[in-house]
């Protein structure tokens, strides 16, 4: 089965017809005082108002993660992904696409989550919804028709997730770990911050996601600025590395531009800053 691209353009979507399995993966996050985790707000309604049509809301906070994680987007089983994504339509030669509207990050999980079971038959709409809309095409509201029964079968790719020890041991060697998450708080000098204590994995540099994506317009950089900017963090020279934010969302869209630039696989720390700053052996770096 010939390989599909990592990024599509509303009209290559088009194109496609019903051929393919469409997934909204809006998602909010709010963050209220210090210290305290983030709320987490789907955006189910706002699928219902208005989508892609034939497309599946994909409920990244529950569906698509663990419920007894003891972080938010916590990774599920490889049985517990297979049958969100068997519930979701995505049968194992299926071509998924999946969009977001609150950010690229949330799609680019998604496509993540299904590398990391070894479903690569997987793109990113790019622009999501708006780039769909101003492209001409028309949306629909409510519920899509249930998908038919389907088999997904779970094939897990250790190599694109990093944990604690790993990330610890890179970092302090000198290794490629980056952090997508904003200046601000990658120097701990946010206004809020949703963790259990500021600063940075020590070691670590900063690419914020959101410097990969145009504020005009929500779609991702010409792939030559987007190969400039990762080169310099490190992303695509054929070495390990290992990215990471807050909770695993986006750190995916760095290693997402890797993988389309130049096929690097770059593995994402899932339990990110969560998970690091509420151990008080580990070290943080501020400033």
């Amino acid at each position: 089965m010939p390989p599909v691209p990592p990024l599509l353009s509303a009209d290559d979507l088009a194109a496609l017809g019903d051929d393919v399995v469409v997934l909204d993966a809006s998602t909010h996050l709010t963050t209220s005082s210090d210290g305290v985790p983030y709320t987490v707000h789907p955006h189910r309604d706002e699928f219902l108002a208005e989508h892609v049509p034939g497309a599946r809301f994909a409920d990244l906070a529950s569906e698509l993660s663990d419920p007894t994680g003891r972080f938010a987007f916590t990774l599920p089983s490889p049985e517990a992904f297979a049958a969100a994504a068997t519930a979701l339509g995505i049968a194992d030669d299926s071509h998924v696409v999946v969009y977001s509207n609150t950010g690229a990050a949330w799609a680019t999980r998604v496509w993540w989550l299904l590398r990391v079971f070894g479903h690569d038959r997987v793109s990113v709409l790019d622009g999501g919804l708006r780039a769909w809309r101003e492209a001409g095409h028309p949306v629909e509201t409510g519920e899509s028709a249930p998908p038919g029964a389907v088999t997904f079968t779970p094939r897990f790719r250790p190599e694109l997730v990093a944990h604690t020890d790993e990330v610890s041991a890179l970092a302090t060697a000198g290794g490629t770990v980056v952090c997508a998450l904003d200046p601000a708080t990658f120097r701990g000098e946010s206004e809020v911050s949703p963790y259990s204590r500021r600063g940075r994995i020590p070691g670590s540099s900063n690419l914020p996601g959101s410097t990969l994506v145009d504020r005009a317009t929500g779609r991702l950089l010409d792939r030559d600025t987007l190969a400039e900017e990762l080169r310099e963090s490190g992303l695509v020279d054929g070495e390990r590395a290992v990215t990471y934010c807050g909770g695993g969302i986006a750190a995916t869209l760095p290693a997402f531009a890797a993988y389309l630039v130049s096929g690097a696989e770059v593995a994402v720390y899932d339990g990110s800053l969560s998970e690091w700053t509420a151990d008080p052996d580990l070290p943080v770096a501020v400033g």
